[in-house]
């Protein structure tokens, strides 16, 4: 079966894709058209550069993420010097290292620009906060006045999983000024929208790094910290809520992974293989009463 994939953000979670896309590929499922914010953004860009389940297992199982976590040279070690460059620079990491290392693997593909793909089969999301608007890449650079076939796919997917305050922001200019661009997820953490938006080609199929409605149970709000982590979620997600109904729900595949945190960058074997596995239960569970609406 052809479909089209959208999958959401969700930080190192991401992990559980690997095994839902290894249940699929078993499967005969395939993917014409994939896009993606932030952790989604990795998994559909490399869908769409041609890796196969056993070879995304290989990469993200010899993946260090702690490796690539790149704060300016002077303020290693040094704390206060940290905090200085997040009000500086807007960001405790540079992120220049995880985009070096998206490029790297791409080109053990051939894939450098989107113009080295089928045109229109891979879209990613990223958040322009200058001038308060969701960018759906490549098609939104040709208002930046850049060519779109042109432009690094690894660059995009640092703008698409640009975490705020993590990571530095990337910054696009337009004739007026330099627009910050930081994480799709801040304006729409699942893009289902992208695909599902009555002219479809073909089932379009979701993945969702969370429970459904249905499962999901209310949020504890007990401090400030909780109440900050419930409005961040609830930005995130109003927006793609308000879109998925019943009928939507229907084709995603819900991955219950709650509990684990978006920024573990050290996780260890033994939490991946775990992702992992939900990741493949779920698409086994899922597929045993799927018939797809479109």
């Amino acid at each position: 079966m052809i479909v089209d994939g959208v999958f959401s953000g969700g930080g190192m979670k991401g992990f559980a894709y690997v095994g839902a896309i290894q249940v699929l590929e078993e499967r005969g499922i395939k993917f014409k058209r994939v896009a993606g914010t932030s952790a989604g953004a990795i998994l559909a860009t490399f869908i769409a550069a041609g890796f196969k389940a056993k070879e995304l297992e290989e990469i993200f199982d010899e993946l260090d993420l702690t490796k690539l976590l790149d704060p300016p040279k002077f303020v290693v070690n040094i704390p206060f010097l940290k905090w200085l460059n997040l009000y500086k620079r807007n960001g405790l990491y540079r992120g220049k290292l995880l985009e070096k290392w998206f490029k790297q693997k791409l080109a053990t593909k051939g894939i450098y620009c989107f113009g080295d793909l089928p045109k229109g089969t891979l879209k990613l999301v990223a958040s322009d906060l200058s001038n308060g608007k969701l960018l759906v890449l490549p098609d939104d650079l040709k208002n930046y006045g850049i060519d779109c076939d042109r432009f690094p796919i690894s660059r995009a997917l640092r703008m698409s999983c640009g975490l705020p305050f993590f990571f530095e922001p990337v910054y696009l200019k337009n004739s007026k000024h330099d627009c910050v661009v930081v994480d799709g997820g801040v304006l729409s953490n699942f893009p289902l929208w992208i695909y599902d938006n009555g002219h479809k080609m073909r089932p379009v199929l979701g993945m969702k790094l969370s429970s459904s409605s249905d499962e999901m149970p209310p949020r504890e709000i007990d401090n400030a910290l909780q109440l900050f982590e419930a409005l961040f979620s609830t930005m995130q997600n109003a927006h793609d809520k308000r879109y998925i109904d019943r009928k939507h729900e229907k084709n995603i595949i819900f991955i219950p992974v709650e509990k684990y945190s978006t920024t573990e960058f050290d996780m260890d074997e033994e939490t991946k293989k775990k992702l992992i596995s939900i990741g493949k239960e779920r698409t086994i569970q899922f597929l045993k009463t799927w018939t797809p609406v479109w």
